[in-house]
């Protein structure tokens, strides 16, 4: 049976009747969890495969926000703490060579922590380039000012995250680091030239867009479209995201409830598709908004369908590793935290 162009939340830490029902009838390739489902292990886990268990046993991509820092859902004292990435691009000031390690070992342990509960993407690395005077939304997410600081650890993460079977997803293309605004509150209009944009902004993109999966930023690139901000943005995602940058992944809009697009949210839905995004997200996991969002997405087809098989192709068995050495890396990056 086809799938839908959507990725849908939850309200809690198991699925009601009506959301196995909305799970079963539109059938959306992925589900995103946030702190409000994620509880414990076994009851994340059951959560996992209740939805699988909904879409008829096909792959389905079961989605976390968990980069650290302030954007850990799992966190203490269930799941360990993590710093944010900010913490890595402080020990690469020092020695290079070491963060890189750190890096990837911290996020090979996170990835522990996500495959054994079911969940099979994580919404990072963030690899916006922040700006002097932008708004703290980004901060100390970034792991550094600079592309090549961003390009290389951000790359480890990545790599980390493969080797324990989970699938990085970057975030947010094609870059909110200039953005003077939240864009969960506010349409933010970034006015930097395409010159600008590309020596610093899109750089981290295009380096890693090899990676199968990547979240818009809600924001303006007024030096492409100043009107659209670019999940709703066919100049951005066709001729920036795709083509300059040359993305070959799944886009995936960010979520359609924040405050920097309008409309309806069947209209925005409608708007992240036809500007080029492969699936929508809807992350509140209340069912009246799932509804509308999943009547206005369209049932995955052609490329990206495409994207989403290949996306699930780089899923690979965990890699061994050292769990004592990688927590021995997770205690220094905690220690050099902002």
């Amino acid at each position: 049976m086809a799938r839908k162009a959507l990725i849908a939340g939850c309200s809690g830490p198991e699925l009601t009747t009506a959301e196995r029902s909305f799970f079963r009838k539109h059938r959306p390739c992925g589900l995103i969890l946030f702190a409000r489902n994620c509880v414990s292990r076994e009851q994340i886990a059951d959560l996992a495969g209740a939805a699988r268990e909904c879409v008829a046993g096909e792959e389905l991509l079961v989605l976390v926000d968990q980069e650290g820092g302030r954007v850990q859902r799992m966190g203490p004292p269930q799941w360990r703490k993590y710093p944010a990435a900010r913490a890595f691009g402080r020990l690469y000031e020092s020695n290079r060579g070491e963060a890189i390690e750190a890096t990837h070992a911290v996020a090979r342990l996170m990835a522990h922590d996500l495959h054994e509960v079911g969940i099979n993407a994580d919404c990072a690395p963030v690899l916006d380039v922040p700006a002097t005077g932008a708004h703290e939304i980004i901060g100390d997410r970034a792991y550094g000012e600079d592309p090549e600081t961003i390009i290389a650890l951000a790359r480890a993460f990545a790599r980390g995250l493969l080797d324990g079977g989970v699938l990085p997803v970057v975030k947010h293309i094609p870059g909110h680091g200039r953005a003077r605004a939240d864009s969960h509150k506010d349409l933010p209009v970034i006015d930097a030239s395409l010159e600008e944009l590309s020596e610093s902004d899109f750089k981290p993109f295009a380096a890693l867009n090899d990676l199968p999966l990547a979240m818009t930023a809600h924001v303006v690139l007024s030096a492409v479209d100043d009107v659209d901000p670019a999940s709703v943005s066919a100049p951005i995602i066709g001729e920036v995201i795709r083509q300059q940058i040359g993305f070959r992944g799944l886009i995936m809009s960010d979520d359609l409830d924040m405050a920097a697009l309008t409309g309806t949210l069947a209209e925005r839905a409608t708007g992240v598709i036809g500007a080029g995004c492969d699936v929508a997200l809807h992350c509140s996991g209340l069912l009246a908004g799932m509804e509308e969002v999943a009547d206005a997405a369209p049932e995955l087809s052609g490329a990206a369908l495409t994207r989403l098989n290949d996306a699930f192709g780089a899923l690979k068995a965990p890699v061994a590793f050292d769990v004592e050495r990688a927590e021995n890396m997770l205690e220094k990056a905690l220690a050099a935290a902002p």
